[in-house]
């Protein structure tokens, strides 16, 4: 996969971010090195490798779910909040 501008301003878009133009050859080749390497990944024989999720066979524990409110401990939060009401944190809307 080749990055280029157009691919980088896709990004941009898709991840909110806005990279400067200076900084964006910079940008364009950091990116290439890190598409390569994954590409690399791919070449690797996997043949004869288990597929599992985790290295070990051993299962999670389970634990009970067992709830407990100390309101003490929100109230301590909220109070270093910037705006709080009802046990809430006020924040800006974002999506409209």
């Amino acid at each position: 996969m080749q990055i280029d501008e157009t691919l980088l301003q896709r990004l941009e878009k898709l991840s909110y971010l806005q990279i400067p133009q200076e900084h964006r050859e910079e940008m364009i080749a950091q990116l290439s090195e890190i598409v390569s390497f994954v590409d690399n990944l791919s070449e690797l024989s996997t043949e004869g490798v288990e597929a599992s999720f985790a290295m070990s066979g051993a299962a999670t524990a389970l634990r009970e779910d067992i709830g407990n409110v100390d309101r003490t401990i929100n109230d301590t939060i909220l109070s270093h909040a910037p705006h709080s009401q009802e046990h809430f944190f006020i924040v800006p809307k974002i999506i409209e």
